[in-house]
C-alpha cells in the first residue's frame, strides 16, 4: 500500500479530539486543532480538512483505541471515504522511549508519527454490520448481567447462613435475581431472532450449533470476532488470540519450563470453548474415550481440556470455511487410496 501525503494523528477525549497532520513530502507537522465530538464539531473538522486540502485520496487517520469515544469521529470519517487505523494504546506509546511527557498535542503528534513509520502494520478499520455490532452490546450486557446474578446469589447464599434472619433482605436478593434471569433470557432471545433473520448470519450459526458443545452464545461470539464471518478463521491465529496455545519457556539451559498457555486475551469467549469442551468430555463418546486415554498416559487434566478446546476450534473453522454441518463420526478418505481402488 503506498503511504499517503498526509497521515493525521488524532487523540481522543470523551467529549472532543485534537488533532495534527504529518506532510510526509515536506516531513513537517501542522499545528494542533482542537475540536469538539458534536455534530457541530464534526462539521468543523470537514471545512478544516476542505481547506487543507486533506482528501480521502491523500490522508490517512490514526487514533488509539478508547472504546465509545472513538465511535463518532471513526463513523464520521469513514462515511466521507477517508481511511482509518485504530490502534492499541500500547502499542503506539511503545514506539517512543523514553516515554516522556504527555498532552493532547504531544499525543497526536506521535500518533501522526507512528503511523508514518508503521504504515505497512496498521490495523485500518471498517465500520462493522449492524446486527454484528448490536450483538456484540447484548453479548456485553449478558455478561455483565450474569455477573451480578452471580454476586446477588452469593449476597444471597451468605445472608441466609446468618444465625439471625432477615427476610426483606432475601426477599429483595430473590427479587433481582429473578428479574436478572428474566433479562438474560430476554437478550438470548433477542440474539437468536436478530441472527436467525439474517440471510447470511442465521444459516452459518446453525452450521456451527449443529457442532456437539457449541451454543448460541459461542456462534454469537464468534460472529462478532470474525465481524460477522467476513475474516477467514484460522484455528491457530484464534488460539493464540485467546491464549489457549501453549507456548515454550526457555532459555540456554538454565531456564526450562513446561510449555503453558499465556491465559489471556478474550476472557468470555474463552470461559465458553472451556465450558464446551468440559461439555465434550462429559458426554461425546468419542471426546470421553480420548480424555480418558490420555489420563491414563499421564497427562493432566487441564492440558487435556485444553487440547480438547483447540480440537474444537478446528471443527467450527472447518465448518465455516466448507459450509457444511457436523458430520458426526466423520473419517477423512485419503485421495491416494481412492486413487489405487478406481
Amino acid at each position: 500500500m503506498q503511504l499517503p501525503q498526509f497521515v493525521v494523528g488524532v487523540d481522543i477525549a470523551a467529549e472532543s479530539f485534537t488533532l495534527s497532520s504529518y506532510d510526509t513530502a515536506s516531513q513537517i507537522y501542522s499545528a494542533s486543532q482542537f475540536f469538539p465530538s458534536d455534530p457541530e464539531g464534526l462539521e468543523k473538522l470537514q471545512s478544516y480538512l476542505d481547506d487543507h486540502h486533506l482528501s480521502p485520496s491523500n490522508t490517512v487517520f490514526c487514533m488509539e483505541s478508547t472504546g465509545v469515544y472513538v465511535e463518532s469521529l471513526a463513523y464520521f470519517l469513514a462515511a466521507k471515504g477517508y481511511r482509518l487505523a485504530i490502534e492499541a494504546p500500547h502499542k503506539a506509546k511503545r514506539a517512543f522511549y523514553p516515554l516522556g511527557g504527555k498532552s493532547d498535542p504531544l499525543d497526536c503528534r506521535q500518533l501522526a508519527e507512528y503511523a508514518f513509520r508503521f504504515f505497512d502494520q496498521l490495523p485500518f478499520w471498517n465500520p462493522s454490520h449492524v446486527i454484528v455490532e448490536q450483538v456484540r452490546v447484548l453479548l456485553t450486557a449478558r455478561e455483565q448481567l450474569s455477573r451480578q446474578s452471580t454476586a446477588s446469589r452469593n449476597a444471597l447464599t451468605a445472608i441466609r447462613h446468618k444465625v439471625i434472619r432477615t427476610p426483606p433482605a432475601e426477599a429483595a436478593f430473590e427479587a433481582v435475581i429473578e428479574n436478572l434471569k428474566q433479562q438474560i433470557k430476554h437478550i438470548d432471545q433477542e440474539i437468536k431472532n436478530r441472527t436467525s433473520r439474517h440471510s447470511t448470519f442465521g444459516p452459518t450459526i446453525a452450521l456451527l450449533t449443529s457442532i456437539p458443545g457449541v451454543g448460541l452464545l459461542l456462534a454469537a461470539h464468534l460472529l462478532t470476532l470474525s465481524q460477522g464471518f467476513t475474516q477467514p478463521l484460522d484455528p491457530r491465529s484464534i488460539a493464540s488470540h485467546l491464549g489457549i496455545c501453549p507456548l515454550p519457556f526457555q532459555s540456554g539451559t538454565s531456564i526450562h519450563r513446561r510449555s503453558r498457555s499465556r491465559g489471556s486475551g478474550p476472557s468470555i469467549l474463552r470461559k465458553l470453548l472451556y465450558l464446551a469442551a468440559m461439555n465434550l468430555r462429559t458426554f461425546h463418546p468419542g471426546f470421553k474415550k480420548y480424555f480418558l486415554r490420555k489420563k491414563e498416559q499421564g497427562k493432566s487434566g487441564a492440558l487435556i481440556l485444553n487440547n480438547i478446546e483447540n480440537r474444537l476450534l478446528k471443527i467450527i473453522c472447518a465448518v465455516i470455511r466448507t459450509k457444511t454441518p457436523y458430520i458426526a463420526d466423520y473419517r477423512s478418505v485419503n485421495p491416494m487410496l481412492l486413487k489405487k481402488t478406481a
